[in-house]
């Protein structure tokens, strides 16, 4: 009989088990993902890329090796989470445009500043940078950290590096976490190297104080950072918003004209928003708000950013950079949120704090590594001695080896005393031999050296190595034992960083005045709007309509008089209004084909169809007449629509209707609905009642079943309307008056 499996049946509440499944979810994102740690300010995955880079001896004075290997390394041993987190990660660690300092020396394509990505993994090639071997992973072999088990225990990794540098200051850090992001900027390394100097000099220094060292964020862009007086509070606070420009040179062009060339960018534009940066001085051209550019040209190259923008002779260029910090991303905000891992949990830290955590960290690592290399020095100065010690009874000493039967027996006569089976020439040695006391070490030293070492000259040598090594314990008891001695060795380390690595800072800091841009208000001019079928709309000159008037009537849908500072109402049958600025529309010819009106509005020719396309002026002033597909009909008065949003609700509609119709009723005396099925109802206009836009309207006409209304009519008392429906002629003056709520009269098909 098959052994019957006990079950074990945990019973627990849901809502408590799903509450610690998503806390302990939670916990693995922050702590081994999104976040970086404090002290080395690296996140698990650019540690494990660089330690794995390390281990594998992609050092920066050898040979690139494929990037393919260093992700799949990484992958199979430490960092389980797939190849393209890790891919993405070594790329960023080797893009200059996106860190203060790059720890990983890319080869091939790794992608540029305007957006465009690195080439696949088999492609490209890496090896670690001189800055990150000497300064971010020195010293792993004295076991300065911990290491711990991989995710299957088949390997140790370092929880965290040995880094000589606040990198979390230098290189900043992005990332997302669940219910928590951290972003903060880069720094220049001379500033940091100087901030964590004056700290160690003055534990009781202020935020204030160390901004004396670190004058602000130093992007990779450079640009300008311009609220300087901001920057107290958010390194204070560890959150806040950075205020960057672009920077932007006047230069002189043949003929008196001049340029804007742009040569650096904010922080926040890299990538895509570059191309987004020149769309959107192409809209402001093309709708004339920034009327004297008149042409935009990207120059930009592997030397840096070069965006040019020639203008027009006599142009306002302060008015002109104003306009692009105001109305484009040249102007941005970093939003910071020092938020980093330390002892073991997410915390938002300011200046003062994460210096601290470094040097604590300094202090861990500078301990362990002197206590390893002293432990070094004394078990040098142990054989050292036993060495020095054997030259003084090297005769002796040959006489107990050629004695010995075997090398333990020789051993234990040298560090115990024991004679015993040794066979002495004389009694004498035999006495002196008993006498012996060498430790364990020495006697392993003296059996395993060389005959060349009894020369004297190779005495003296050992004699002075022992000083050395005399002078080396002193200094790392020293050290160990003084903590203003420690603190110069982190200086020392920090100074060789600085002298080796620093560079000029490349973001200006300072406090500038907001950009006030004034927008010169075009000339006031009547225009003639014109929109096709297509929905192509554009506006033309008066005098060219009233030249081509016949021709411009009979190929446009739409087409009447309004001014070039007015507003395009496009009441569609979703129960929408679209307003498009008359400005935004290109001034052409007759022959021109214009824009389509989804290009400068909400409206999308897919979803929805123009009902009725009018001037504000003309509409504000007016009232408008709604009917629907159900049958409603309802007044409005035109200067509820005088908004300033692009698009609003024009009616309320119920589900499954839709608007059919809309016109300005002012000089209409009636109105008629026709329906699907060919039902006619002509009745006054004064029997629609005036409602809210909001409102759904009233019953105009009533409908048989299945039957919708398909259009209507506005009709004044002095002129005849007729149609042709189905080849039969409708006089719409002549249909029987009849009442609202009724079903009116059929034509016959």
């Amino acid at each position: 009989m098959a052994n019957q499996v006990e079950e074990n049946i945990i019973r627990t509440d849901y809502s408590e088990e799903m509450q610690r499944s998503y806390i302990d979810y939670a916990m693995s994102v922050i702590i081994s993902r999104a976040l970086p740690d404090v002290r080395d300010g690296l996140k698990p995955v650019q540690r494990r890329t660089l330690y794995d880079m390390y281990e594998l001896g992609i050092r920066y004075d050898r040979p690139y090796r494929k990037c393919a290997r260093i992700v799949g390394d990484t992958m199979g041993k430490y960092h389980p989470h797939g190849d393209s987190s890790i891919y993405d990660a070594l790329v960023v660690m080797a893009q200059e445009f996106k860190r203060g300092q790059t720890l990983v020396d890319g080869h091939g394509n790794f992608g540029s500043i305007e957006g465009d990505g690195a080439a696949a993994m088999r492609y490209t090639e890496a090896r670690l940078m001189q800055i990150t071997q000497e300064v971010y992973l020195a010293d792993l072999d004295k076991n300065v950290v911990d290491f711990l088990p991989n995710f299957d225990e088949t390997e140790k990794e370092p929880c965290v590096l040995p880094v000589r540098i606040p990198n979390l200051l230098l290189n900043g850090a992005e990332g997302i976490a669940v219910g928590m992001a951290t972003s903060i900027p880069p720094h220049n390394l001379g500033e940091v190297a100087d901030a964590v100097k004056a700290y160690i000099k003055d534990n009781a220094i202020t935020v204030k104080g160390l901004m004396r060292y670190l004058k602000g964020p130093d992007f990779p862009t450079g640009g300008i950072v311009v609220n300087k007086d901001s920057l107290l509070d958010i390194y204070s606070t560890g959150s806040g918003k950075i205020r960057v420009r672009g920077k932007v040179e006047v230069e002189q062009g043949k003929g008196g004209r001049q340029s804007l060339v742009i040569t650096e960018i904010p922080y926040t534009m890299i990538g895509a928003n570059i191309g987004k940066f020149l769309n959107d001085i192409a809209a402001l051209v093309e709708n004339r708000t920034a009327s004297d550019i008149t042409d935009i040209s990207n120059q930009s190259s592997k030397e840096g950013i070069r965006i040019v923008l020639e203008l027009r002779r006599g142009a306002d260029v302060e008015n002109l950079k104003n306009m692009l910090y105001k109305k484009t991303r040249l102007e941005d905000t970093f939003s910071v949120n020092m938020l980093a891992v330390a002892d073991g949990r997410p915390e938002t830290l300011n200046l003062k704090q994460i210096i601290e955590h470094h040097v604590d960290f300094q202090i861990e690592v500078c301990t362990r590594k002197h206590q390893i290399l002293l432990e070094k020095e004394q078990e040098k100065k142990e054989i050292q001695e036993g060495l020095i010690q054997a030259c003084d009874v090297i005769d002796l000493i040959i006489e107990v080896l050629r004695g010995s039967k075997s090398k333990i027996q020789a051993k234990e006569c040298l560090t115990d005393g024991n004679t015993q089976g040794i066979r002495f020439k004389t009694k004498t040695a035999q006495k002196q031999a008993a006498r012996m006391h060498f430790t364990s070490r020495q006697a392993d030293a003296i059996l395993d050296m060389r005959l060349y070492r009894l020369i004297g000259l190779e005495v003296e040598a050992l004699i002075e190595e022992h000083k050395e090594t005399l002078a080396n314990i002193a200094r790392y008891e020293e050290i160990l034992n003084n903590y203003s001695v420690m603190m110069d060795v982190i200086v020392s380390d920090l100074n060789a960083t600085k002298r080796a690595y620093g560079r000029k800072r490349r973001t200006v800091v300072e406090n500038a005045q907001e950009a006030v841009f004034e927008e010169k208000r075009p000339e006031e001019m009547e225009v003639v709007f014109l929109m096709d079928k297509f929905g192509y709309a554009k506006t033309i000159d008066k005098a060219a309509f009233e030249r081509n008037r016949e021709t411009v009537r009979e190929e446009y849908k739409y087409v009447f008089s309004c001014m070039n500072t007015d507003k395009i109402c496009v009441f569609t049958n979703t129960g929408k209004l679209h307003l498009v600025k008359v400005m935004e529309l290109p001034q052409g010819k007759v022959k021109d084909k214009g824009v389509p009106i989804d290009n400068v509005s909400n409206y999308n020719s897919q979803e929805e169809r123009a009902v009725f396309v009018g001037s504000l002026a003309q509409v504000k002033e007016s009232s408008l007449l709604f009917a629907t597909a159900q049958g409603l009909v309802k007044q409005v008065e035109g200067r509820e629509y005088d908004v300033s949003k692009r698009t609003v609700a024009a009616t309320k509609l119920a589900e499954e209707d839709e608007l059919i119709f809309a016109g300005i009723s002012d000089h209409a005396e009636y109105v008629v609905l026709q329906t699907g099925e060919g039902y006619f109802l002509r009745l006054p206009v004064s029997e629609v009642p005036f409602q809210k836009k909001n409102s759904r309207g009233v019953r105009g006409i009533r409908l048989g079943n299945g039957d919708l209304a398909v259009y209507s009519y506005l009709l004044d008392s002095t002129a005849e309307y007729s149609i042709d429906y189905n080849g039969t002629p409708v006089s719409l003056s002549r249909l029987r008056l009849g009442k609202r709520d009724t079903r009116g009269s059929r034509v016959k098909k």
